[in-house]
């Protein structure tokens, strides 16, 4: 009897050395885990950080050595030089103006293909998803000069400033947004579609009246998506703007930047000011990007 309870006993402190070390290396996964994205979000963070800091500066503690992370004083003036050395605002109605349509126009045309594909059953519908993948592997750099090309025949560099061309293509479709959102309806019961067809409802009422209540996180994170690309945009209204009037934040930066040479506090603030809107735009969606990004592909 006694070796038998000191064999449990012995089995017992085996076990209880087990479960120490399964939880020890479970603990130091997590801490090693955290650590890395607290240097991966620091890798973020810090630029910005700096960014925010300079902007708050003195023109004397721009110039001063070493490494100043607290501004004293806090110099606000340059915020309001920003606003008055290069028109601000207008450059910032100038990016609404492309943004707006820009998203009102992916959401429509994308969703409406995606739509067709996902949830209607039609001749040859595989092989047409399968050319809209296929779209999605040319590099932009390949067809940046046949497509200005294209808007030069159509007369459409000197219409509205050079702003169709950032404008219109929008309401043709995007193949990444076409492929996320063709995923997401997908992903939903087919039962739903049939029942409302029985009832004798239209394709475009199930379209608008079901499928897209249903696919609110799908819609945000392409509207998010959307305007952050457009936003930031600085390529496509370097090629078509030529007007300086007309032009975006992000051509106005770099005229900022040429004009008045290395007045970083200023260019630190309207950088700051640059950002502000997609950061805000972020948080506010940010529950339902998440819930497009983690439901969408879940059916092929």
């Amino acid at each position: 009897m006694a070796v038998t309870d000191a064999g449990q006993t012995a089995t017992a402190q085996a076990a209880a050395l087990a479960h120490r070390r399964v939880v020890a290396r479970r603990r130091a996964a997590w801490i090693l885990t955290y650590l890395l994205v607290l240097v991966a979000v620091a890798l973020f963070v810090i630029p910005f950080l700096w960014m925010l800091v300079t902007s708050l500066k003195t023109p004397d503690d721009l110039l001063a050595p070493g490494v100043n992370w607290i501004p004293r004083p806090i110099y606000l003036q340059n915020y309001v030089d920003a606003l008055t050395m290069v028109p601000y605002m207008q450059y910032l109605f100038n990016t609404l103006v492309i943004c707006v349509p820009n998203v009102i126009g992916t959401l429509l045309s994308c969703s409406l293909a995606a739509y067709a594909l996902a949830c209607i059953r039609w001749p040859g519908r595989g092989a047409s998803f399968a050319v809209v993948l296929a779209t999605m592997m040319l590099p932009y750099p390949v067809t940046i000069i046949p497509l200005y090309l294209v808007f030069r025949a159509l007369g459409w560099l000197n219409i509205a400033g050079g702003y169709l061309p950032l404008i219109v293509p929008a309401f043709f479709g995007a193949p990444f947004f076409i492929f996320l959102l063709r995923q997401f309806f997908a992903s939903m019961p087919a039962e739903l579609s049939e029942a409302a067809r029985v009832d004798g409802a239209s394709e475009f009422r199930i379209y608008a009246q079901l499928i897209l209540p249903l696919s609110k996180p799908a819609l945000a994170t392409t509207m998010l998506f959307t305007f952050l690309y457009t936003y930031t945009d600085f390529l496509n209204p370097l090629i078509y703007i030529s007007d300086p009037d007309r032009y975006t934040l992000s051509l106005g930066l770099l005229g900022f930047f040429g004009s008045h040479g290395a007045a970083w506090g200023p260019l630190m603030a309207a950088s700051v000011m640059f950002t502000i809107p997609t950061s805000l735009l972020f948080l506010l969606a940010q529950r339902s990007y998440i819930q497009g990004i983690v439901t969408t592909g879940l059916k092929g």
